[in-house]
């Protein structure tokens, strides 16, 4: 069965990997940032549309499937956390807006975990009610990649929702719908690249600020010297380092500057993009443009490809099942 999807706020595309590596046809994508569509361009052979807002819904290709990153910002620790306040925040209702006319089987929502406690819980209530109202059943989960086999410690909010007219016992049917606690497939090590170009080596402030405060940290915890990561912002006052074979969250921050971009510091380097890309899951095959900050703010604000093909298996599945 060729089940087709729309690919909302898309950004790299990590949801058209997912479900195109799964037989299933994108019919329809769109990202209001000039320097994403560029890039999507790149990979996908196509144009996303622009914005969301300015698109009637009637003019969407039907689909089974809506996949929606939708912006982060209003909710993430990162921001200043203005939730539905925030023009973007509303831009979820978008997403409703293109259901209710277009009635897909499946709803796929991916947002930072930060979403689930903003307000007081308040605002994940909102979204749970208003899905509910326009006749479909959320499922949702908080889930750190590096619990689930992928090693980076970025925890995000997943949901699936079903349209209960098509799935009117899916409780019945879901409970394997998000990937299980399971050990790490591979560690960080095994994405570095070899013979990096040296503009990516760190500034020797940044080496200063390393020597004054890794003693304290190699006195405090066990680490491997040889391939320990120091986490984002490299400061006096703010020092994280990793030696457990995952890398810290990756961010939009990362477009900002090389304070954020994590460091190999045995080789005294920040992380190159496809290393990023590679953390992220995605493919080798992926092209990137060459612009240095705004291809780190790309990945930073993208999806771990591994854990949204895990989802649109399972997704996959069901849709089969009830078809059949």
């Amino acid at each position: 069965m060729n089940f087709k999807f729309i690919d909302l706020f898309c950004g790299l595309g990590g949801f058209r990997i997912a479900f195109e590596s799964l037989g299933c046809e994108c019919v329809f994508s769109s990202d209001n940032d000039k320097y994403v569509q560029k890039t999507y361009e790149l990979n996908f052979g196509e144009l996303p549309f622009g914005d969301i807002t300015k698109i009637n819904e009637k003019d969407i290709p039907n689909h089974d499937i809506l996949c929606a990153g939708f912006p982060c910002q209003p909710f993430s620790i990162g921001g200043k956390r203005q939730g539905f306040e925030d023009t973007r925040g509303t831009l979820f209702f978008e997403v409703l807006r293109i259901t209710k006319e277009k009635q897909p089987k499946i709803i796929f929502l991916e947002n930072v975990a930060g979403l689930s406690n903003h307000d007081n819980g308040k605002t994940m209530k909102t979204i749970l009610d208003c899905l509910k109202e326009i006749g479909y059943i959320p499922f949702f989960k908080i889930i750190n990649a590096k619990d689930v086999g992928y090693p980076q410690n970025r925890s995000r909010w997943y949901c699936v929702a079903f349209n209960k007219k098509t799935f009117p016992n899916i409780d019945k049917n879901c409970e394997n719908l998000f990937p299980k606690k399971r050990k790490l497939k591979y560690e960080i090590e095994s994405l570095f690249e070899k013979n990096v170009d040296l503009k990516y080596s760190i500034t020797d402030t940044c080496k200063y600020n390393i020597e004054q405060y890794i003693n304290k940290f190699y006195e405090s915890q066990r680490y491997n010297s040889e391939h320990i990561l120091i986490a984002n912002e490299v400061r006096k006052s703010r020092c994280g380092f990793r030696c457990d074979g995952i890398s810290p969250c990756l961010t939009a921050k990362m477009g900002t500057g090389g304070n954020n971009i994590p460091i190999i510091v045995s080789e005294k380097r920040k992380l190159t993009e496809r290393e990023c890309l590679r953390i992220m899951g995605y493919p080798d095959s992926y092209k990137i443009q060459n612009n240095h900050h705004q291809s780190y703010k790309q990945i930073g604000n993208s999806v771990i490809v591994p854990i949204i093909t895990d989802i649109a298996k399972e997704i996959i599945n069901i849709l089969t099942k009830e078809t059949n």
